[in-house]
Order: structure tokens, then sequence, then C-alpha cells
């Protein structure tokens, strides 16, 4: 009897994030190398590069949305963030500020609901947001609200990665994660693709590859978070930016002979998002 398929979403977080990135996602779903990605759809040359993506076949197009970077859309959003200047703050002040209610979650639907509709051009099939903050259990039953409102299919529960070795940082992140995570699928209805990528996210190696897929089974589909681009240092001057993604590296890596062998040896087949 023939060993079952493993399905697998190779899904570029942060379309939209500079011009260089987008290009080498972009080269990286011409190539096969990709499934998916998600448009930050606060860009500042959205239009430019909504465009990029028309003709771009097969490729899932979603939003990763955001709270954590840049100017919001909405007037509403941007006055509450006054005291950072009307750009969104990092994630753990962004955190406080739902938690405390100083943005609420009508705020944050009016935001979202912006970043969405400024992406109609595109048939969207996902969301996750950027630094996996719609996983804050008070914004997960939100974005399966703004799912269904949408016809949107896919909502992404990341998941805690206990890959050893790992340090006080990830055993924090990780422990937050489970538990967000433990709280949030209660709210999903249907099976989801099961998430891979977060213990080496903005910098996956061919090593950590090779023991992720080890562990897959075969019939079951996974979601593999990348973050493939382009550098161009006009564009990305960022020190913490810099510190925290290797763009070109996950982008030969996913183009690499040597990981199309692997799936290949493991039986993963490149998969869009279910129907």
């Amino acid at each position: 009897m023939a060993k079952a398929t493993i399905n697998l979403i190779i899904n570029a977080d942060d379309y939209g994030y500079y011009p260089c990135v987008s290009k080498g996602i972009l080269e990286a779903a011409k190539s096969g190398a990709l499934t998916a990605t998600g448009i930050l759809a606060n860009s500042p040359d959205l239009a430019t590069q909504l465009q990029w993506l028309n003709g771009i076949e097969p490729l899932d197009v979603g939003i990763h949305l955001n709270l954590t970077c840049r100017q919001p859309l909405t007037e509403l959003m941007t006055e509450k963030l006054g005291h950072w200047n009307g750009q969104f703050p990092n994630a753990y002040v962004m955190s406080g500020l739902l938690i405390t209610g100083k943005v609420s979650l009508t705020d944050v639907r009016t935001e979202w609901r912006a970043q969405i509709e400024a992406c109609q051009s595109q048939k969207l099939r996902f969301l996750n947001s950027h630094e996996h903050i719609h996983m804050l259990p008070v914004l997960f039953p939100l974005v399966l609200e703004l799912a269904k409102d949408y016809g949107i299919d896919h909502v992404r529960l990341t998941q805690a990665e206990w890959l050893a070795p790992f340090g006080v940082s990830a055993l924090i992140r990780n422990s937050l994660m489970q538990t967000m995570q433990l709280i949030n699928q209660g709210h999903l209805k249907v099976k989801r693709p099961l998430f891979l990528g977060l213990s080496r996210s903005g910098k996956l190696d061919y090593d950590y590859l090779t023991t992720i897929f080890s562990k897959l089974k075969p019939g079951q589909s996974y979601e593999l978070m990348c973050h493939p681009g382009r550098f161009d240092p006009s564009e990305i001057s960022d020190a913490k930016l810099l510190a925290y993604h290797d763009w070109e590296g996950e982008l030969a890596l996913l183009q690499s002979p040597k990981v199309h062998d692997l799936y290949e040896k493991i039986g993963i087949r490149l998969s869009p998002y279910p129907l």
C-alpha cells in the first residue's frame, strides 16, 4: 500500500515589508519554492506591490494583519497612538494597550477591516499576523469573525515549538505561545494545518528542516512559516531587523536542490491551503 503524502504549505510572511523583500518572495514563488504569502497591508507602496502579485500562479495570498509596525491605515487607530507619533509600538507595548483596554477591540476591528479591504484586489485565502499578535486570546475570536465576514477560509494557529537547544527567552516565548494556543484552539471548528517554524523564525536552515521534517506524519497537512527575500541596504538599515532576518539565506535554502531532494525523500508535497 502506498504511503500517504505529507502536505506542506510554504508560507512567506511579510510581503510588502520592503520592495526588496517582496521581490525575493516573488522570485521564490515563481520558482515553485513557495505556495503562499501574507501581505502587510499598511505598506507605504502597497498598490504597486499588489500589482506585482498579479499573474503569479499558483500562489495563495492572505493578510499578515499588523498592529506592531509602521503607521495604521485608520485615523481612529492613529489617534490612539499619539504617544508613539501615530505609529504602532512594539508587540509588548501594543499587547499592554490591548489588555488594559487603552486600545479597544473596536479600534482593532476597524483597523484590520481596513487592512483586509486594502487587498480586495486579491483572492484572500488566509489570515495571520505580524509577530503573531492575533494569538492574544482577546484578539483571536476577532480574527475568526473577520475571516467569516470576508469569506476567508483559514486562520493561522501559531504553535509552540519545543526544539532544543533553547534559552530563557525561547522558554518564555514557547510557554506563552503554548498557553495561547490551548486557549484559542477551542474556538476552531475545523482542523487546521499544523504550524512549523517558530523556533527558527527569520533564520531557517537545512539542519532545522531535516529535524522537523523527520517528525511529520503522512496524511497530515502542515504550514511552514518562512521569511525569504532579497536584501537591499538602501531600503533596510534597521539593526534589529538585520539581526533577526536572513532573507537571502532563506531564499537560497527554499530554492536549494537538496531541500527539494529532502521533500522527495520524506514524501512531502508542496501544497496550497486546502479548499
